[in-house]
C-alpha cells in the first residue's frame, strides 16, 4: 500500500476551481491540467466528471511520487499563494532560485507557471535525495 503524498481534501478544494485545471496540476496530471485550463474543464463536462475521479487521482499520485521530508501539499499551497515570491523554492531548499524568484516575481511569472507544471517532480526529487 502506498503512503499518501497528496491530500484528497485539498484536491476537492482545488476542484472548486477545477475549470482552471488546478486539481489536475496538484495530482501531477500536467497535460490534462493544461487542457482543462485552456478549455474551462472541457467546457465544464470534464470538471464535473473529475468530482468522482479525485479519489483515484489521489491514489495514483501516492503510487507515483515519493513521500518524505517535503510535503507536497505544503509545497503546493506555498506555490499557489506565494509562488511569485519563491517561498515554495525556499521550502524545498532551493535558496538560489528562491532569491531569484523573490527579486523577479517568479521570473516575471513565467517561472511561476513553469513550477505549476513541475512542482510534483521537484518535491519528488528532493524526497528521493533526502
Amino acid at each position: 500500500m502506498s503512503i499518501p503524498t497528496h491530500s484528497k481534501a485539498i484536491g476537492y478544494l482545488l476542484w472548486i476551481f477545477g475549470f482552471t485545471g488546478a486539481h489536475r496540476f496538484y495530482y501531477g496530471r500536467t497535460a490534462t491540467g493544461i487542457l482543462w485550463f485552456l478549455t474551462a474543464g472541457l467546457l465544464g463536462i470534464g470538471w464535473l466528471i473529475d468530482l468522482f475521479l479525485i479519489p483515484s487521482m489521489e491514489r495514483e499520485a501516492a503510487r507515483t511520487y515519493t513521500a518524505g521530508r517535503y510535503d507536497y501539499t505544503a509545497a503546493w499551497l506555498l506555490q499557489t499563494f506565494l509562488g511569485y515570491f519563491g517561498i515554495h523554492r525556499f521550502y524545498l531548499g532551493k535558496t538560489g532560485t528562491g532569491i531569484l524568484w523573490l527579486l523577479t516575481g517568479g521570473l516575471l511569472g513565467i517561472g511561476w507557471l513553469y513550477d505549476f507544471c513541475t512542482l510534483n517532480e521537484q518535491v519528488d526529487e528532493r524526497n528521493r535525495a533526502a
